[in-house]
This record gives structure tokens, C-alpha cells and sequence, in this order.
């Protein structure tokens, strides 16, 4: 014998403490176990018999007195050690068998040596090797709901044996089994017993409790007899055990493996909580995409007005400007030309008129100009030539169409240039045709106007010599502000007071930057909250998971899972559930900013939406999914296998 027991038990009790009364479970028990014994513990049901199993295989606790496995104070023991110990040293044997439904007898004898790190091929083969010799290799790819009783039971001592454990707890392993099965996992308990395993057998069955060397009697949380253990020598395990460096790929490999397993389990569950993360994901790229293409279309329509431009409007600040102000004139035009930083300046005045080519009339704006109005416009010609220096100092009658005037003017696509078109009952020859701007940030249509120059437009047409607006272009923003300084320090003087008004489109395309910014970001905060609503139907379907599943865990716990590893399970579940709703998410929000940009919608993509949406989806599967995770980790082992 021993010197130093395997199991050795001194003065353990174990109270559980109901409402106001409390339960004496065991009561100052003396115990020791020598290594290769074969013990049969025996007594009625509430006896306290299982809860001394649980003692033993360190599922649970003592309220008091000391524990020792190997020379070792389990109380001195954390959670991690305790798991480990639970791994290495136990095995055990349920009554009812406590398979995991969702996978093989294969993978349920695996699951120890998945804890203990080892490799996936050698723990297979393992396995099988096992399965083999307890006549299952037939059955090794069956699920436990396909195995009969007998079946399950010699997997679950397959599992137990699959880390080499030196001592097998069965508790009342036959309890569920017809007689015929129950001797067959007697006698394995036998030869496993004669292989040098320590086996502790609980049970009520006489007849079961004669088949080993010694026989302990519990009679209310009390050893009533024993009878000894045998001093004849027993063999030492051959088996070597190996201890497999832990390593976070391979876990989280399995942890993956586990939760689509776990998700497949509950596909229309699993399905309805996806739902809510692919509505979130999508709602973010789509409305970004739309907000991102409204902004862009802004900003495309104020460009084309005219980059880095000034805008003088006659009439005093704070009052509307109205081309019936008299108090800009092409004079101050000229004087402003002088100015340093100033590229061009075009004085402009212009009204509503008709005009005729042939039968065909069309009202649209017709504006009198100098030959800067197409640099201050950033304006190309399709065809044609503008208007010249000389045509403004002769007062030419000619004129120069925007591209939807002259589509109106001449719709057969006769070409315009070198016809004579009637403003005001006035011929005007045309000598080109502006190039397509599209509609204007304001929403009118820019190639509705036809251009003439200033001079012809105060005799001929407009009968009035004062102007409407001038526009200034500077030479870069940089130098804008400072510019814009000297042309009102100028026309102050030249008027002898402000009856202009000057407005900077550098600093409308800043402010309509930022209120597009805004508007994107008011979307995209609408959508994160819909992200934020799965979100929290993700955590709780992993709460109910939780609870659903708790014998699962406590499983997994008496088969070596460390708190780490459960964490780990759960939180890859919620991080799986997420990260396939990311993807999904993103495709459907795709998708729907397509169908927006079909439905005639401005829509831009780029990849920092849909980046920012997944790694919210994912980010969110990590906070929402540690909470239930967390809690399945600090359960009780055997609270959680004593759950139904």
C-alpha cells in the first residue's frame, strides 16, 4: 500500500443552507483512497453519497475539513488548477451519461483532450483507439440520441478514460441501464480496474457494490462501514501522460467549430438573431453610402458655380440682393481688376426673356457678360467660340447657348452656330455652345442660359446700366480672405458706403461640407442604433443559450474546460453570430444602396463604411456576448450538471 494516499479525506463536511435551516450533506468524514483501489460507496438516496463523489472529483467543495489529492489541499486550489486537476486525474461516469446531443460519440470521447490542448490528430485517433475497444467503432460518427443506453455509457467511459485519468468516478452508471447493459459496464469497470485505474463506484445496487474490493457504507453523511481496503499489490499505469502546450489558434479553431455547431443546433433562433445584426450592419453601409453620395453631389453641383470665387450682390448687407439695386456698375468692375490676387472679373446683369429660332420659342435667362464669365465659371464650350473683348467694346449682337437652350432652340440637332436667333425680337448671331454643367447646388438647371455681351445687353436688351452681380476669381483659396478685405476696402470707398454685399463660395463649400457631415452622420448614427438593437437581442439569445445549455457546461467543466475556455466558447459564439451578420450585413446593405442608386439616388461606396460596420458588428459581439459569457464561466460545475 501507499504510503500517501491517492484521495485522502479529514474531517470534511458539507452543509447546504435552505431558507433559514441547513442540510447536513456529509458529516465529518474520514476518508483515504490508495492508488488501484476499486471502492464501491454505498447507501440510500439523500445519504450523500453523490455529494462525496462530487468532493472527490473536486465538482464541489467542503463546507469544512480537508481535502487532498495526491498530497495536494484541493482548497489551496483555484478555479484553473482545479480544472486542470479535474482533467488530468478524474474520469467520470454519469448516470446519465451527460453526452453533448449536438456532436458525435467521437467528439464527446474528444472533448478532455481538447482542454488538455492536444493535437486534433492524435486526440481522433485516441478516440477511435478507444471506441474500438469498447466495441463502438461502428457507432463512432453517431450522435448520442442514436446510441442506446448501453452505447452511451461506455462513450461516456471512453471519454473518461481519454486523458489516461487515474482515478474513474461512476456515479450510479448503471442506474439508467437494463440489467443485460448494466453487468456489461460493471465488467468494464472491472477490467479498467485490473489495468492498475483507481475506480470509485457510487451506488445502491448490492449486487453491483459486490463486484468490488471495498465496500464504504453512508448512512446520513456518515461512513457507517468499511471495509477496508486491500493490501494486495495492483500494476501502475502504463500509460504515459503528456502534458500539450496550450496554444489560442487551435482553441479558437474549436471554439468556431463548436458555436457553428451550436448555432446550427438552433437554426431559426440563430437565424432571427442574425436578422437583427444584418438590419443593423446594412442600415450603417447603406445610409452612409447614400449620405456620402448626397454630399459628394452637393459639393459637385456648388464646384461648378465656381471655385475660390467672390460674389458681389448690389443692395446693403442684411437686405436681399435684387438686380434692381443700382449701386454696382461695370466701372467697379474695372477697378476691381487691379486689385492683387484677382485672376477675373465678370460683371453680369440679366432677366427672363424669349427666344425664337424659326417657329420654336423657349423663355430662358439670357445674361450679358465679359469674355471672364467662362474662367470665373470654370465653363468649357462644346462648340464654338465665347465672347471676346471685341464684341463687348463694338456691342456685337451675337450670342453663345447653353446646352439646354439650344436643345430647345433646335431639337432636330441642326447646328446652331452661325444661325441668327431672336432675343427680344433682336437677331443675335451664335457663335457657340456651352458644354453640359447639370443642375446647380440650388437645384436649377445651369445650362438653362444663354450669354450675350454686357455692352449689347444695356442697349439692346436690358435698357438699364447697373449690374446684378460681379464675380471674382481668386488666385487660391489661401489668398481669398485677404482679397476679399481689399475688394471691400475698394468699392467702400469708390460707393462711400457698404451697399454691397460680398459672399465667399470657398466658405459656402466649407459650410456645406460640414452640414453634409452632419446629415451623414445623423444617418449613420440612426443606423448604429439599429446595430445597437441587435446587439442586445444578441446577448439575449446568448443569456438563453446560457441557461439552456448549463448541464452543457458543467460538462464541459468536469471534463477539464477552465473558466477561460468556457469564456472563450461563448464569447466566439456571439463573435461568430455577429461576425457572419457582419458579412451578410454588409452585402444587404450593398445591395440596398444599389437599389437606392437604381431608384435614382446618388450613392458612394467606399470601403470605410463597411469596415466600420463590421468591426462594429464584431465589436459588438465581443461587449454583448461577454456578459452571458462571463456567467456561464463562474458557474458552479455542480449546480450546472444538477440542472435539468
Amino acid at each position: 500500500m501507499d504510503a500517501i494516499p491517492l484521495l485522502r479525506l479529514r474531517g470534511v463536511s458539507r452543509v447546504y443552507r435552505s431558507g433559514g435551516g441547513e442540510l447536513h450533506a456529509l458529516d465529518a468524514i474520514d476518508l483515504d483512497i490508495h492508488a488501484g483501489e476499486f471502492v464501491a460507496i454505498v447507501g440510500q438516496s439523500g445519504s450523500g453519497k453523490s455529494t462525496l463523489m462530487n468532493i472527490l472529483g473536486c465538482l464541489d467543495q467542503p463546507t469544512s475539513g480537508s481535502y487532498w489529492v495526491k498530497g495536494r489541499n484541493v482548497a489551496e486550489l483555484g478555479p484553473d488548477a482545479l480544472a486542470t486537476l479535474r482533467r488530468d486525474t478524474f474520469g467520470f461516469v454519469f448516470q446519465r451519461y451527460n453526452l453533448l446531443p449536438t456532436i458525435s460519440a467521437v467528439e464527446n470521447v474528444e472533448l478532455p483532450a481538447i482542454y488538455a490542448s492536444r493535437p486534433r490528430q492524435e486526440r481522433r485517433a485516441r478516440a477511435l483507439q478507444l471506441l474500438a475497444r469498447l466495441s463502438l467503432a461502428d457507432r463512432a460518427e453517431h450522435r448520442p440520441s442514436q446510441l442506446s443506453g448501453g452505447q452511451q455509457q461506455r462513450v461516456s467511459i471512453a471519454r473518461a478514460l481519454m486523458n489516461g485519468a487515474d482515478v474513474i468516478l461512476a456515479d450510479e452508471p448503471t442506474g439508467a441501464l437494463d440489467s443485460s447493459s448494466g453487468w456489461e459496464v460493471v465488467t468494464l469497470l472491472q477490467q479498467l480496474h485490473t489495468e492498475g485505474h483507481t475506480i470509485v463506484l457510487i451506488t445502491h445496487d448490492p449486487e453491483v457494490a459486490a463486484r468490488a474490493e471495498r465496500i464504504i457504507q453512508i448512512r446520513d453523511g456518515r461512513i457507517s462501514q468499511d471495509s477496508g481496503p486491500v493490501t494486495k499489490p495492483r500494476p501502475a499505469l502504463s500509460a504515459k501522460r503528456t502534458t500539450w502546450r496550450r496554444s489560442l489558434v487551435p482553441e479558437l479553431a474549436e471554439a468556431v467549430k463548436m458555436a457553428l455547431r451550436s448555432l446550427r443546433a438552433n437554426l431559426f433562433r440563430s437565424a432571427l438573431t442574425l436578422l437583427g445584426v444584418v438590419i443593423g450592419v446594412a442600415a450603417v453601409v447603406a445610409m452612409l453610402a447614400i449620405g456620402n453620395g448626397s454630399k459628394q453631389q452637393v459639393m459637385q453641383r456648388l464646384e461648378a458655380m465656381g471655385t475660390n470665387l467672390l460674389l458681389i450682390f448690389p443692395g446693403a448687407p442684411g437686405t436681399r440682393p435684387s438686380g434692381d439695386v443700382a449701386t454696382l456698375v461695370p466701372a467697379d468692375a474695372e477697378a476691381l481688376r487691379e486689385l492683387p490676387g484677382v485672376v477675373a472679373v465678370s460683371p453680369e446683369r440679366s432677366s427672363r426673356t424669349t427666344l425664337r429660332y424659326g417657329s420654336v420659342d423657349y423663355r430662358s435667362s439670357v445674361g450679358g457678360g465679359w469674355p471672364d464669365y467662362a474662367a470665373t465659371q470654370d465653363w468649357r464650350l462644346s462648340r464654338g467660340g465665347f465672347i471676346s473683348t471685341d464684341d463687348v467694346r463694338s456691342y456685337a449682337p451675337v450670342i453663345v447657348l447653353g446646352q439646354t437652350v439650344a436643345n430647345n432652340l433646335f431639337p432636330d440637332g441642326e447646328d446652331p452656330l452661325g444661325r441668327y436667333v431672336l432675343v427680344g425680337n433682336i437677331p443675335f448671331e451664335v457663335i457657340g455652345v456651352l458644354a453640359p454643367k447639370g443642375a446647380s447646388a440650388f437645384g436649377s438647371d445651369m445650362d438653362d442660359t444663354a450669354l450675350i455681351p454686357l455692352s449689347t445687353g444695356f442697349m439692346r436688351l436690358f435698357g438699364k446700366q447697373y449690374l446684378n452681380l460681379v464675380r471674382v476669381k481668386v488666385d487660391g483659396a489661401a489668398v481669398i480672405a485677404e482679397v476679399e478685405q481689399a475688394l471691400r476696402s475698394l468699392l467702400r470707398v469708390r460707393h462711400g458706403s457698404e451697399d454691397f454685399q460680398i459672399r465667399n463660395t470657398a466658405s459656402l463649400l466649407e459650410t456645406a461640407a460640414e452640414t453634409q457631415n452632419t446629415l451623414t452622420l445623423l444617418l449613420g448614427s440612426v443606423a448604429a442604433i439599429s446595430l445597437l438593437v441587435g446587439g442586445i437581442g444578441v446577448m439575449n439569445i446568448m443569456l438563453v443559450s446560457v441557461t439552456e445549455r448549463t448541464r452543457e457546461i458543467g460538462v464541459r467543466m468536469a471534463t477539464g474546460a477552465r473558466r477561460s475556455n468556457i469564456l472563450l466558447q461563448f464569447n466566439t459564439e456571439a463573435l461568430v453570430v455577429c461576425g457572419i451578420g457582419g458579412v451578410a450585413g454588409v452585402l444587404t446593405g450593398i445591395g440596398g444602396g444599389l437599389l437606392a442608386q437604381a431608384l435614382g439616388m446618388r450613392v458612394a461606396f467606399t470601403a470605410g463604411p463597411a469596415l466600420l460596420a463590421f468591426g462594429s458588428a464584431v465589436a459588438t459581439g465581443l461587449l454583448f456576448g461577454y456578459l452571458p459569457a462571463r456567467k456561464a464561466a463562474h458557474l458552479d460545475p455542480v449546480i450546472a450538471l444538477a440542472t435539468e
